[in-house]
C-alpha cells in the first residue's frame, strides 16, 4: 500500500494513495484542526515554538545545555517528556484527532538525546520512580548519582507511559514513528524508547529514511534489514519524496517494498504521485500486435 504525508488536506484525496497522514502538529509547533479523511499526525515532544514561549519546558543536558536549534545537533526544539501539564495538553490533541478520525500517528516520542533529560522535574519523577521501585524516600535518590542502568530503565518507563496514556485515547490504529537507527540498544539509550514495551500498545511503526536524491541505495536496504531484526511487528517506511527524481524515488520505493508492509511518501504528493504512476505504468505488460521477426 501507498501513502502519503501531508500538510495539505486536498492531497489527502489523490487516488494514487490508500492512506493519507495528515500533520495536525508539527515540530515548529504549528498546529492546525484535524481532519476525518486521514490518519492525523501529532508530533509530541518536539515543538520549538512551545521551547520558545517557555524555556523551562526544555529538557537540559547534564551540563546544563537546553535542547533547543542552537545546539548544532538539534534541527528543532524539544519539551521534556516528564512536564506533565504539557503532557495533559498533549493527550487533549491526540483525543481531538482521535475524534475526528480513529486511527492517530504519534511522532517525536522520546528524550532529545542520551544525555537528556537533568531539569528539576525530571529530577523529582527520577527520585519518585526509585523510591517506588526500591523503596525509601525520594529524597534519598539523586539523579546525578544514579547509575546508566538507572537512569536509562526511568526515562524508558516515563515514555512507555506517555504512549500507554495516548493510546488508550486512539480508539483505532496506533501508528508510531521511529528514529531511524536499528542499532541494538540505540533508540533505548537515546531517546528512552523500549521498543518491546511500546509495541504492546501500537499497531504499526513507521520509519523515515529521508535522502535529497536517492542516487545510491545500499544504506536503506542496511536500515529496513536493520528493522526487520530489531522490531516484533512488521513496519512501514516513510521515504522523502520532495524534488527527488521518479526514477530514484521508484527504486527507492521498490527496495523499501521489500521490507516494509507498506511505503509512504512525505511532503510532495505531486512527485509521489507521479511516482507510483510510472512504478504501475512499468509494472504492466505490454501487447505485441502482428509478426515479430
Amino acid at each position: 500500500m501507498y501513502g502519503v504525508v501531508t500538510r495539505n488536506e486536498e492531497e489527502l484525496d489523490w487516488a494514487e494513495f490508500e492512506l493519507g497522514f495528515y500533520e495536525v502538529k508539527d515540530v515548529t509547533g504549528r498546529a492546525v484542526e484535524p481532519v476525518a479523511s486521514a490518519v492525523n499526525m501529532v508530533s509530541c515532544f518536539g515543538d520549538t515554538a512551545a521551547g520558545e514561549a517557555k524555556p523551562d519546558l526544555v529538557p537540559v543536558s547534564d551540563e546544563g545545555e537546553p535542547a533547543t536549534r542552537e545546539r548544532p545537533y538539534f534541527d528543532w526544539g524539544y519539551i521534556c517528556p516528564t512536564r506533565e501539564r504539557y503532557r495533559a495538553g498533549l493527550l487533549e490533541t491526540i483525543e481531538d484527532c482521535a475524534d475526528a478520525n480513529e486511527a492517530v500517528r504519534l511522532d517525536d516520542v522520546g528524550f532529545p538525546r542520551e544525555e537528556y533529560c537533568y531539569c528539576e522535574h525530571c529530577r523529582d519523577s527520577y527520585a519518585g520512580w526509585r523510591a517506588d521501585r526500591d523503596g525509601g524516600e525520594p529524597a534519598d535518590y539523586d539523579l546525578d548519582e544514579a547509575d546508566d542502568a538507572d537512569r536509562f530503565d526511568w526515562r524508558a518507563d516515563v515514555i512507555t507511559e506517555f504512549v500507554e496514556e495516548a493510546v488508550d485515547r486512539i480508539p483505532g490504529r496506533a501508528y508510531f514513528t521511529l528514529y531511524p537507527d536499528p542499532y541494538p540498544g540505540h533508540l533505548y539509550r537515546r531517546a528512552g524508547l523500549d521498543l518491546d514495551a511500546i509495541a504492546e500498545h501500537v499497531d504499526e511503526f513507521v520509519v523515515p529514511l529521508y535522502d535529497l536524491v536517492y542516487e545510491t541505495t545500499y544504506w536503506l536496504e542496511v536500515i529496513a534489514s536493520g528493522f526487520v531484526d530489531a522490531l516484533s511487528k512488521p513496519f512501514s517506511i516513510e521515504l522523502y519524496a520532495v524534488d527527488v527524481d521518479i526514477d530514484n524515488l521508484a527504486h527507492a520505493t521498490e527496495v523499501a517494498d521489500e521490507y516494509a508492509e507498506d511505503v509512504y511518501f512525505g511532503y510532495d504528493a505531486s512527485q509521489a504521485r507521479a511516482t507510483i504512476r510510472r512504478m504501475k505504468a512499468d509494472s504492466q505488460d505490454g501487447q505485441t500486435f502482428g509478426d515479430v521477426e
